[in-house]
């Protein structure tokens, strides 16, 4: 029973981080919407997700071989050693070239005026990439406050120094154009300064994980390497092809919509709203934390199958739940963004259903794991991608930014089914598809008829919203009746 109550608790430390410090973060979307036109934002979309692609290949699945390995090895420092020294001189080699070509870089990726971006990023990337390793290892000894403190941290100073250089040294030059605030700060730079941020916010993480870093043995052993890369290769493909479906999007933006369309405009609206979403996402990312270790550390039991059942359906009810309380208040949600972006508020249905579908699959995917067939995952994730790009390149020129929400529902219901299908095969579980498509059908009639209140006074269109609301809540209460008391009953003691 202890065993299961660290882990419980050690799932809620990592869990409340991730989660507090993305909710952290995404506050500063609406904070850059304010600051910046959305062609000015749209760089911002656009360079991060090119950087996501180089964060998973720089770690070429480092970081779950050392798990693999070092978690089994009767000698963990080896392993640990091997993998920070592989990692830093492939990281090292990175940033020293990109820092030599950083003038070819920007001007193949469309950023001419600014070689400066590709050598902050490099270095961005060849710290965030060494440190895993690290992280990992507190992670592997069980040391998940200091691992929480560490990111939230990182996330602490990359929020200060934005807020530094972005409206605390505007305001003290204009308070004072002869300030000494000149002497690091320039308005030419823009943008420019949340990539600092971030720099300087991992430049910082670096120098408190020097502790750990330190601890290494300088063992390297080149046999162990080529196992571990060899581990680590499918890891690779799983993850490009994951970047490929979350963030191919802003990559081609740019690419394919017509210059007279204004793509980095796009970008940004694109970018902005997508990122409204966020609520579904802490969701889905807090039910994974919870329910990956929950079935890992469970028997083959028979009754297995109908809990995954039953589990899959709250899962649904609760998605579409919050999918409601947003499309339905879309109009309260939307004030914490500047209004030049409420014109790419059509994406946010869209791409709150499609992570909806991604946490479903998330649900579905137990079965591959649990019967260590994890190269259908890979199989998955790549069929996926298919879509994203195929989907991108055909609607992206002829619908601007909207085929882009297309393609990313498209991808996640793609990937939803094949999982379905392929899991029943596999490994059957009783999913009571119609109650839960009847839950689908209740959400998108609600929907629909929200969308004919959009005349009425606000007042109106609230009172009417939180009827739809509270129709759903009845709808799940008069259904689940029997099955919620038989969750929450408790046995009296005789």
């Amino acid at each position: 029973m202890n065993s299961f109550k660290k882990l419980a608790g050690d799932t809620a430390i990592y869990g409340v981080s991730s989660i507090v410090g993305r909710f952290l973060n995404w506050w500063l979307v609406p904070y850059y919407s304010f600051i910046f036109a959305p062609e000015e934002y749209g760089v911002v979309a656009n360079l991060y997700a090119m950087v996501s692609f180089f964060l998973v290949l720089l770690a070429y699945g480092m970081e779950t071989s050392y798990f693999r390995y070092a978690s089994k090895s009767t000698d963990p420092e080896k392993i640990y050693s091997t993998s920070l020294i592989s990692l830093f001189f492939t990281s090292v080699s990175f940033v020293f070239l990109a820092i030599a070509f950083n003038n070819e870089i920007a001007s193949f990726i469309q950023y001419p005026n600014h070689p400066e971006y590709i050598s902050w990023f490099a270095v961005i990337l060849g710290i965030d990439v060494f440190s895993n390793i690290p992280f990992a290892r507190l992670r592997l000894n069980n040391r998940p406050g200091k691992f929480a403190f560490l990111k939230i941290v990182n996330i602490g100073f990359n929020i200060g120094f934005n807020l530094f250089f972005l409206t605390i040294c505007p305001k003290l030059l204009a308070g004072n154009p002869d300030s000494f605030v000149n002497l690091f700060y320039s308005p030419e730079i823009g943008v420019g300064y949340i990539f600092i941020s971030n720099l300087l916010a991992s430049i910082i993480t670096l120098i408190l994980l020097l502790p750990e870093i330190f601890r290494i043995s300088f063992q390297f052993d080149k046999k162990l390497l080529a196992q571990m890369l060899s581990y680590g290769f499918p890891i690779l493909i799983v993850g490009l092809a994951g970047m490929v479906n979350q963030n191919i999007d802003k990559v081609l933006i740019p690419v394919l919509i017509p210059e007279n369309q204004d793509p980095m405009f796009q970008l940004g609206v694109y970018g902005a709203n997508y990122k409204l979403a966020v609520l579904m996402n802490m969701f889905i990312q807090a039910f994974r934390y919870a329910f990956e270790p929950f079935f890992f550390s469970r028997g083959d039991s028979k009754e297995d199958p109908r809990m995954y059942a039953t589990v899959m359906k709250y899962f649904v009810i609760f998605g579409l739940l919050i999918f409601l309380g947003m499309v339905l208040f879309i109009d309260v949600i939307k004030v914490v963004i500047d209004t030049e972006y409420h014109e790419g508020l059509k994406v946010v249905p869209v791409i709150l259903m499609a992570n909806l579908f991604f946490g479903i699959y998330f649900t579905l995917s137990l079965w591959y794991k649990l019967k260590d067939m994890t190269r259908y995952g890979a199989y998955m994730a790549l069929t996926g991608a298919a879509v994203t790009l195929v989907l991108n390149f055909l609607l992206l020129p002829v619908m601007g930014y909207m085929g882009s929400a297309i393609a990313v529902f498209a991808c996640f219901f793609v990937m939803m089914t094949l999982s379905y299908f392929l899991g029943q095969k596999y490994y059957p579980v009783p999913y009571n598809l119609k109650r839960i498509g009847a839950y689908f059908l209740v959400a998108v009639v609600i929907y629909i008829l929200s969308l004919y209140t959009s005349t009425q006074t606000p007042v109106l269109k609230f009172s009417a919203h939180l009827l739809f609301i509270a129709m759903y809540v009845l709808v799940v209460l008069k259904w689940e009746k029997m099955e919620l008391r038989g969750l929450f009953k408790f046995s009296k003691k005789k």
